[in-house]
This record gives structure tokens, sequence and C-alpha cells, in this order.
């Protein structure tokens, strides 16, 4: 209990600390008018409240990734809880801060157009294509995935096509209609039962019978898959994440006042943090450890059957409308803002003003004419490789952050550790996982150390800044 007590408050300082200092470093102008106002034009540029933004952010950015990657995460037992505090603090707040608030300082950019304006157009070139063919498998998966569960509890003559045909009506809206048509209006809602489910199971731990257990080192994975880098890349969203980069440049769009970007964007990412612990420490100790969920999730059908059991259990009837809320819908609120990301990076591409609706039809049929069909294969191998991915993008959006500081003569170190320490994750996991090279641990960790190491020295090198001094900190 003192572990699992001890990374929440940890969180919570981080915020008010941390946060605060990134803010300072980056230094934020609430004189600075914002793209919000400088371009509102009632469909994506929309000044919107940050408590609202707030909630939509952290829907945005979370769905199911920080219950269902938590829960696995679990697998590894305590230590997990280090990697949740110090991953959301000092990886992904810098990350999701630094790609919504360099989105605000160059008009509401995509993540494509502010890595190639920090690391050069070849990067830029690179970003386009990455990105946006990631985020139609993320829109794709969450397409299928949620219509399957859908399919299983609704009478036989409810096909899974039909499902599938309803959510990609509703994908198709939420991608081409104003932002306070459908997100801004319902994202709220579905952002604070998040909050609600994980706040639930939260209290039910600590004032239940459950004994949490304390921090350790070592590995309780009833497979004993290595710690490094599997579990780096399981724990995603609720540490870092980089389908974070793609959505932050929402609600950059949305911000009235520079002042509130550590709220919502960094302050979204420890809130996030704060539900992928309360789910890891719920996930290895209402089983019993960490062989014993192994077992729940194989007999449940995965995480989404832990949720239904844990939410049941704590939460009683109302729990379990929750966790099928949680189950179906949130899911299903990543899937949307997918496509609408990629919409936005596609009109950076083509330089599409986005007012006209046509203009708006024009790239979104495309995508979903794509999604369309890729939801009738089979994306079970295909999606192994979104874990990689995913912190690939990371790591990729924290150079361009780090660039942007180094740039402006700023501390760009509370970058350029996160994105030295997650180049070393990327490529080692590549090299080691089955869908890889499928190399030994030891060769996948050197590989990985010397790539991060050499990806240092270029960037300190090209950036001639290898050393910020006493009077550059104080003048941040």
């Amino acid at each position: 209990m003192v572990s699992f007590i001890s990374g929440l408050i940890i969180l919570i300082v981080g915020y008010l600390t941390y946060g605060k200092f990134i803010g300072r470093i980056f230094g934020e102008d609430e004189t600075k008018k914002t793209p919000a106002i400088t371009k509102e034009d009632g469909v994506d540029y929309v000044p919107l409240g940050w408590a609202r933004i707030f909630l939509i952010q952290l829907l945005n950015i979370a769905g199911l990734g920080p219950i269902f990657g938590a829960i696995s995460g679990a697998l590894w037992g305590p230590v997990a809880f280090i990697w949740i505090a110090l991953g959301s603090i000092f990886a992904g707040g810098v990350h999701d801060y630094l790609a919504g608030m360099l989105s605000v300082r160059n008009d509401g950019a995509t993540i494509s157009e502010i890595v190639g304006e920090y690391l050069g157009e070849g990067a830029r070139k690179f970003m386009r294509g990455f990105s946006v063919i990631l985020l139609i498998l993320v829109g794709t998966v969450f397409m299928t995935g949620p219509a399957k569960l859908l399919a299983n509890l609704t009478p036989n003559m409810i096909t899974l096509n039909v499902w599938l045909s309803i959510i990609i009506v509703y994908y198709f809206l939420a991608t081409i209609l104003p932002v306070d048509k459908i997100i801004a209006k319902f994202y709220p809602v579905l952002g604070a039962s998040l909050l609600i489910m994980a706040l639930g199971v939260g209290g039910g731990l600590v004032i239940g019978d459950y004994q949490i257990p304390e921090i350790a080192f070592n590995n309780l994975h009833p497979e004993s898959l290595s710690i490094w880098p599997l579990m780096f890349v399981t724990i995603a969203c609720g540490a870092i994440s980089g389908f974070h980069a793609t959505q932050s440049p929402l609600m950059a769009r949305c911000l009235k006042n520079e002042r509130d970007g550590r709220k919502v964007f960094y302050g979204a990412m420890i809130a996030e943090g704060v539900i992928a612990m309360i789910w890891a420490a719920a996930a290895m100790t209402f089983f019993g450890g960490t062989g014993e969920l192994a077992t729940a999730m194989s007999n449940l059908g995965g995480p989404a059957g832990i949720v239904k059991e844990i939410s049941d259990s704590m939460l009683g009837i109302v729990g379990g409308i929750l966790a099928m809320l949680g189950v179906v819908a949130l899911p299903i609120s990543s899937g949307d803002t997918a496509f609408r990301s990629a919409r936005l990076i596609l009109a950076d591409i083509f330089d599409l003003e986005q007012v006209a609706s046509k203009n708006r039809l024009k790239l979104a049929l495309p995508l979903f004419m794509i999604g369309t069909l890729l939801s009738q294969m089979d994306f079970s191998i295909i999606w192994r490789y979104f874990a990689w991915s995913n912190q690939t993008l990371a790591m990729i959006a924290l150079w361009a952050g780090a660039a942007y500081l180094a740039k402006h003569n700023k501390l760009h170190w509370i970058a350029t550790i996160p994105a030295t320490f997650m180049t070393a994750v990327s490529v080692s996991y590549i090299i080691t996982a089955p869908e890889g090279l499928g190399l030994s641990v030891t060769i996948a960790t050197v590989c990985g150390l010397l790539t991060a190491g050499g990806a240092l020295v270029w960037f300190l090198v090209n950036n001639n800044t290898a050393v910020v001094s006493k009077e550059q900190v104080k003048k941040n």
C-alpha cells in the first residue's frame, strides 16, 4: 500500500513542481494570442475553456491505453509503479506538453510539421507518412475491436458488420464536423467517467481488504519476460505514448491562453498516470498475484474481462455499467480522433484549408475507404508493430522538442534526456521482440544504448549545445 500511495503522491507533486518548471523553461506567455483566437474558423480552431479542453485531451490521449496497458504491465509486478510515476513526470508529461505548446507556437501545426520545422525536411516527409499510417491503423483497430464487443453483447441479428457500419458512420461524422459539435459535447462526459471509474477502483483498493504489493525490482512476470525493454513499451499510455503527439495539436487549436497549456497537456498526462497507477495496482492485487492475474486474463478474455471483473466487484452495478462504457466507448473515442488527426495532417501536406466542408470530405473519404477495407483483414500481426511504432513516434517528438529548446537557447536537457532514453527503448525493443529481429536481450540492449548514445552526440554536435550554462538556466 505504501508504494501505491507514494506513487500517486509523486505524480501529484510532480505536476505541481516539475510541471511548473517545464512551463517556466518553455516560456509560457499569456500575452501571446493563440491560434484558437487568431485562426478561429468554427471547425478545428474553436476557443474552449481549459477545463473542457483538459477532459477532451484526457480522453483523446487515454481511451483504454492507461487501463489495458497498465493491466498488462502489472504482470511484471510493482516495478511498474516506478515506470508509471517517473515516466509520466519526466517523459510523458514533457512529451505531451511540448507537442501541444509547439503546435500552439506554430499556428496549430500537426506533429509531422512540428518535426519538420525543428528536425529538417527529411524528418518532415518521414513523419508525414509514418504518422498517417499509424493513425489509420489506430482508427481501424478501434473500429473492429468495439464492434466485436458490441456484437457479442447484442442479439445475433445485429451482426459484427452492422455495428462496424454504425461505428464507421460515427467516426466519419466526428472527423468532418466542427470540433464543438460532437467531440466537445460528449468527450468531457466520457473523460469524467474515465476518472470516476479509476477513482472508484482506487478508493476500493485503499478502504478494502487488499494487500497491494510493495516496490520490488525483481521480475514477477509469469513468463519471465524481460523488464527491459518490454515493460517500457507495454505500459505506453500512462507513462509516455507517441500517439499523444498526434492528439495534442487538436486541443492546441482550441487553447485560449498559453498559461493553460500546463493544465491541459502536462496535466492530462499526469491524470493518465494516476489512472494507470490505479489499474496496475488493482490488477496485481485483486487476483492475488501476477501468476493469478495471467490466469485470469486467459480465462476472462484479456484485459477487457479483467476490467469488468474488478469493476463489478468493487463498484457493483454502477461499476459494471462504467466498465462496459469504458470497454466500448473509450476505444471509440481514440479511433475517431485518430482519423480526425489524420485529416489534419493531410491538410497540412496538401495545404488545403478545412473551413469548406468539401475540402474536409476530399481528405476524409479516402481515409475511410482505406480504413473500411483494412477492417475486413486480420490485424493481429500488423497490430503487433503498433507498440514499437508508438514509442518510436514518442522518441521523434521528444527530439523535435529538444531541438526547439536548443534553438531558443533554453534548457534542452528536459527533452534530450527522455529522448535519449526512448531511443534506447525503441531500438532495443525492435531488436529483441518476436515481431522484430528476435535477438537476445543482451544484444538488443547493447545496440539500443549505442544508438541512443550516437543520437545524443549527433544532436549535441548539430545543435552546437553540449553544455547549458548556469546563466542560461537562470534566464529560462
